[in-house]
């Protein structure tokens, strides 16, 4: 979650609220290989204290997913679980490298903060050392003599 409250009655794309009769019509599925996919573990929608399924736009999208890579391209339902289970790899992990992504900004703008503030303490009547090259010169130096008068 963002650390936002949500409404309780909004609808989002995960709000489980179709059933399965509702969910087999807009998937084009049969209600009895939404079952069948339930227990394969492929979709899995969300329960009502009944036992009932409740699916969300998101599942739709799943169930719809699920036919096209049965029916256009072939993949058996194992391999379907596989693809899904993969997928819902890539996208916590996408999802993680976001997290690292947004505390690594954060601590580097910490550490400019703080290198600001050491910068900011310098003591400005101090002049920088710079290395004097060394020569093979020789220099006398005799004072004036004195006049006297």
């Amino acid at each position: 979650m963002d650390g936002r409250r949500r409404n309780p009655y909004e609808l989002t794309e995960e709000t489980p609220v179709y059933v399965i009769s509702v969910a087999a019509q807009l998937s084009g599925l049969h209600p009895q290989t939404l079952r069948q996919y339930d227990r394969l573990g492929l979709v899995s929608p969300d329960r009502t204290a009944g036992r009932g399924r409740r699916y969300s736009a998101r599942d739709i999208e799943l169930l719809r997913q699920v036919q096209q890579l049965s029916q256009d391209e072939g993949i058996n339902l194992a391999g379907i679980k596989r693809i899904i289970e993969l997928e819902n790899q890539v996208a916590a992990l996408q999802s993680r490298v976001a997290e690292l992504e947004a505390a690594l900004d954060g601590a580097a703008a910490a550490m400019q903060q703080r290198e600001a503030a050491v910068h900011a303490s310098y003591r400005r009547d101090l002049v920088p050392y710079q290395e004097v090259q060394q020569t093979s010169a020789l220099v006398v130096w005799r004072p004036k003599r004195q006049q006297r008068d």
